[in-house]
């Protein structure tokens, strides 16, 4: 994203979070943080601080560094590219709230909705929108009373997904197709989060929609379907989303019918809308013979250039580029109209 926004439209002020939570000044150079399978870019601490307006009255950053303090200018958008906790679940974005900073992407309610994959099932199930079976299971349950993660294999039938509550990129995932790997998979799963879902692993071709809200007064859009298939792995895991590890093929746009694009367009559009979605979001989809199955929704999804949501953009009609220019330019419109 770095790369594509063009520096003679945006003043870019490029801030890191280093792993302990700092705020740092990064450089302005986007091969810093190139994604590869044997070094992933990590945000160093390199002794800068940048500190946040001290009241909402103040659009300032300012930074303190070895030459001491100064300002980096009045910001007009945050574009909080982050995933994960305290990232896209709410945190940062209330934070970002209480200082009056206007920001990319969805608020704190849909942020936590969409980020804890139970209560976005539960929201969806009470819009009447296809979610597929699960089971929320707790560390104190699995610790307590293991038998009722057991009895859930039988319920749901296998193969069964286990994966955090509140986890992005497909960490913590694991397909569980024998009842002897069930314990493995509770581990890995409250090894990110205190509760992980049970899903039904259902049969059927797996489909995103890319989906961007409208300048005030204007519909939300839903792009054409992309198709994820899994051909050497077990599911779409982070190395293929983020490192294009071999196993699986992005197709896009997918083959569907007029109908079945126009209802997968609908519910991403119903999905977005039951969050209270704002920007962005991509819906996941399993298509199977008794129709469309909502997965999940990711409100700040994955922006690389083999990642889906700019790729279904890409054949809806925008350049990455683009894209880029359109979320902000929607995102300043919504805060000058104070929605």
């Amino acid at each position: 994203m770095l790369a594509a926004l063009d520096p003679d439209r945006y003043s870019i002020i490029p801030v890191g979070i280093t792993r302990e939570g700092a705020f740092v000044l990064e450089d302005n150079d986007p091969g810093k943080f190139v994604l590869n399978a044997s070094s992933l870019p990590v945000v160093v601490d390199n002794g800068t601080r940048v500190l946040w307006p001290e009241s909402a009255a103040s659009r300032e950053l300012t930074l303190v560094d070895a030459a001491g303090t100064r300002s980096l200018g009045n910001v007009d958008l945050i574009f909080p590219i982050l995933h994960g906790p305290f990232g896209e679940d709410g945190t940062i974005q209330g934070m970002l709230d209480l200082l009056g900073l206007p920001y990319v992407g969805s608020g704190v309610l849909a942020s936590a909705l969409g980020m804890d994959k139970h209560f976005a099932k539960t929201v969806f199930q009470q819009a009447g929108l296809p979610v597929a079976p699960w089971r929320t299971i707790t560390a104190d349950d699995w610790q307590q009373a293991p038998d009722l993660a057991t009895a859930a294999l039988e319920t749901l039938n296998l193969p069964v997904f286990v994966k955090p509550a509140r986890a992005g990129s497909s960490v913590g995932v694991s397909r569980v197709a024998h009842s002897d790997q069930l314990r493995e998979a509770m581990a890995v799963g409250l090894a990110e989060d205190n509760k992980v879902l049970m899903e039904s692993g259902l049969t059927g071709r797996e489909l995103e929609i890319a989906v961007l809200q409208g300048r005030p007064g204007e519909p939300t859009r839903a792009s054409v379907a992309g198709e994820v298939i899994v051909t050497g792995r077990d599911f779409y895991d982070f190395a293929a989303k983020y490192l294009n590890a071999p196993g699986v093929d992005l197709v896009c746009p997918a083959n569907l019918t007029a109908a079945e694009l126009a209802e997968a367009q609908r519910l991403a559009i119903a999905a977005f809308d039951a969050i209270g979605g704002a920007g962005l979001a991509r819906v996941d989809f399993f298509l199977t013979d008794t129709g469309w199955v909502i997965n999940e929704i990711n409100t700040m999804p994955g922006f690389t250039g083999i990642s889906m949501f700019p790729t279904c953009w890409l054949n809806s009609g925008y350049t990455y580029a683009e894209l880029i220019d359109e979320l902000i330019s929607v995102a300043i419109a919504h805060a000058r109209h104070g929605s």
